[in-house]
C-alpha cells in the first residue's frame, strides 16, 4: 500500500482487539484517514500469530508503534521488539520506534533488516513548556539514530509553547512529524502544514483527543491539503473556545472567495503573551471572544472609536504596512441591528411601519457586562434605549452602567424586575451555553413581560431561554443572527472587503 499524496492525514488507533481494530481502520478510512498508527501498547494478543494477522489483513497504510503508558520491564521491553521486528519482516510502511523505550541499537538493527520500512525514531518531550534548546537537543538525539523520520510528541502548558514548534519544523533538515499534546497544542496539527509539516494527525469520530482535530475537520473544514508557507493565518481568541463556530464560517469562506486564508481556535490563556509571541505578519487577524474582549484592548497599537468608547474589541487585524494590531468592535452593531429588524419585522406586521429605531424608548435589560455586553449596551444606549444592566458580579454592572450613563440593579431583582410590559431582554452572559445547556438567566414567568428576548449564546442554536420566551409569546432573536452578521463584518476586515453575504448565511443556516 503506498501514500498518492503529499500531506498524509493519519489517526492513532489504541484498541484491545483485533476485532475493534479492525473496525477502527475502516472507520478511519470512511472518515478521510491516509494512513492509521496502530498502537500495540495497548492491544492484546496472546501470541504474536494475532498480531501477524492483523498486519496482513489491514486495509490502510500504517505506522506500527509501541509505547507503553508506564514503565516497562525488561519482559515488557522484549515484547516491544519482537512486535517492531514483526512489523519490518511484513514491511508495513512506518515502523516507530521509541528511544526511551529501547536503545539506538535496536533502529540500528531495524534499519538494516527492513526492506520497505521506513523507520521513525520518537521520543516524548514532557513538562510543558519546551525552549527551542530542549527541542534541538531532543532532535539531535533522534538524528543520532539514523532513522529515516524523527517523531516529537511534546506536552505544552500554554498556546505560547506551540511556537517552537513551528521554528523546529521549518529549520529541521531531517523529515519531522511533531505534535504538541493537549488542548493548547491544537495548532501543531491545524498550522502545521504552513511549516512543512507533512504528517497531520486527527482524532477518529466519537474518539476526542486533547490537541488533535477531528479527522473529518482536516479535508471538509480546514482543507489542509491546501495550506502553504504564503497562508494567512486567522482564529479566534478565546478560553474555553472548543464552541466557537467560526471555523465552520470563515474557511469555507476563505476557500469561496479564493483567499489563501486559513482560521482556527486559538486557546489562550494570556492574551498579551499570545500576541508577543506569534507577532509575525502571517498572524493576519482575529476574532477575540470571552474572556479577552476587554483585555485585548490594552493589546492593541490603535483601536476604532467605537470599540475604543465601548471598552471592549472582538476583531484585531494586523497592519501588513507595520505590523501594528488595530482593534474593532463588529459585535455592536450585529446585535442591535438583529433585534431592530426583528422588531420591524413584528411592527410590520402589526401595520405600524416606522423609520424611527424599534428600540427607541424602550425599556432594555441586559444581563452581563462583559465584553459583549458592553457592546451591547452602547449600541443600544446609542438608539435611544433606556438601559437596565444586571449581572453576577453587581460591581461590573455598576462600572458599565456609568459608562453607558444608565442604570444598573442587583442580578438576584432580575425575575422580580417588571415596571413595565413589552421590555426588551438581551443576554450577553454565557447562562445557557454548551456544555450547560439546562440553564437559563431568568424564570419563564417573568418573561411574559419581555416584547422580545434575544441571546447572545449561539450553542445551542435555540437556548433554553429562547424556548422558554417563545412559549410565552415574546419574539426571539437566536444569537447565531448576531453571529453571522458581526462574522461577516470581521470578514471583511480579515480580507480587505471580500464578504460573500449570501454564502456564509447559507452556511450558517444550514450548518448551525
Amino acid at each position: 500500500m503506498g501514500l498518492k499524496n503529499d500531506l498524509v492525514v493519519y489517526t492513532r488507533l489504541e484498541c484491545e482487539s483485533c476485532e475493534e481494530m479492525t473496525c477502527c481502520i475502516e472507520k478511519a478510512k470512511e472518515e478521510g484517514a491516509d494512513l492509521v498508527e496502530l498502537c500495540i501498547d495497548d492491544f492484546t494478543f496472546s501470541d504474536i500469530s494475532q498480531l501477524e494477522l492483523l498486519l496482513k489483513q489491514r486495509s490502510l497504510p500504517s505506522i506500527v508503534s509501541f509505547r507503553p503508558k508506564s514503565p516497562i520491564n525488561s519482559e515488557g521491553k522484549k515484547t516491544c521488539i519482537q512486535v517492531l521486528k514483526l512489523a519490518v519482516e511484513l514491511d508495513v510502511e512506518f515502523v516507530e520506534v521509541d528511544t526511551q523505550v529501547v536503545c539506538h541499537q535496536v533502529v540500528a538493527e531495524l534499519m538494516k533488516s527492513r526492506s520497505n520500512s521506513k523507520i521513525i525514531a520518537s521520543t516524548y518531550v514532557n513538562g510543558g513548556n519546551p525552549t527551542k534548546e530542549t527541542l534541538c537537543n531532543s532532535i539531535i538525539n533522534l538524528q543520532s539514530t539514523g532513522a529515516d523520520i524523527i517523531k516529537l510528541v511534546i506536552d505544552v502548558a500554554y498556546i505560547t509553547d506551540v511556537a517552537p514548534v513551528f521554528h523546529m519544523l521549518t529549520h529541521s533538515q531531517v523529515p519531522l512529524i511533531v505534535r504538541a499534546a493537549g488542548d493548547r497544542g491544537l495548532i501543531s496539527q491545524l498550522l502545521g502544514p504552513k511549516y512543512g509539516a507533512f504528517f497531520v494527525c486527527g482524532s477518529l469520530g466519537g474518539k476526542y483527543t486533547p490537541g488533535l482535530p477531528p479527522l473529518t475537520t482536516i479535508k471538509q473544514v480546514y482543507k489542509l491539503q491546501y495550506v502553504n508557507p504564503d497562508t494567512r493565518i486567522f482564529g479566534v481568541i478565546s478560553n474555553p473556545v472548543g464552541h466557537s463556530k467560526g471555523p465552520l464560517l470563515h474557511n469555507p469562506a476563505f476557500r469561496h472567495t479564493g483567499y489563501n486564508g486559513i482560521y482556527v481556535p486559538l486557546l489562550v490563556d494570556n492574551v498579551k503573551e499570545f500576541f508577543r509571541v506569534f507577532s509575525c505578519n502571517d498572524y493576519a487577524g482575529f476574532s477575540v471572544g470571552i474572556p479577552h474582549k476587554e483585555a485585548a484592548v490594552r493589546c492593541c497599537d490603535e483601536v476604532d472609536p467605537l470599540a475604543k468608547s465601548i471598552g471592549a474589541v472582538n476583531t484585531i487585524i494586523r497592519r501588513p504596512s507595520d505590523g501594528k494590531l488595530i482593534g474593532y468592535n463588529t459585535d455592536c452593531e450585529a446585535c442591535v441591528t438583529a433585534i431592530e429588524d426583528a422588531l420591524r419585522e413584528r411592527q410590520k406586521t402589526n401595520g405600524h411601519a416606522s423609520n424611527v429605531s424599534p428600540i427607541a424608548g424602550k425599556l432594555f435589560v441586559l444581563v452581563g457586562a462583559g465584553g459583549a455586553g458592553r457592546a451591547i449596551a452602547f449600541g443600544a444606549k446609542s438608539r435611544g434605549a433606556r438601559v437596565v444592566i444586571f449581572n453576577r458580579k453587581y460591581e461590573r454592572a455598576k462600572a458599565l452602567a456609568a459608562a453607558v450613563s444608565c442604570d444598573a440593579l442587583p442580578y438576584e431583582h432580575l425575575n422580580d424586575f417588571c415596571p413595565e410590559k413589552g421590555m426588551i431582554l438581551a443576554n450577553a452572559s454565557a447562562v445557557g451555553m454548551q456544555p450547560k445547556s439546562d440553564q437559563t438567566p431568568i424564570s419563564k414567568e417573568a418573561l411574559r413581560s419581555y416584547e422580545l428576548v434575544f441571546d447572545a449564546v449561539y450553542t445551542p442554536r435555540n437556548t433554553r431561554l429562547l424556548q422558554e420566551a417563545t412559549e410565552v409569546g415574546a419574539t426571539v432573536v437566536s444569537g447565531v443572527e448576531m453571529f453571522v452578521r458581526q462574522a461577516l463584518g470581521q470578514f471583511k476586515l480579515f480580507t480587505n472587503g471580500l464578504a460573500p453575504v449570501d454564502f456564509m448565511r447559507r452556511i450558517v443556516y444550514e450548518q448551525f
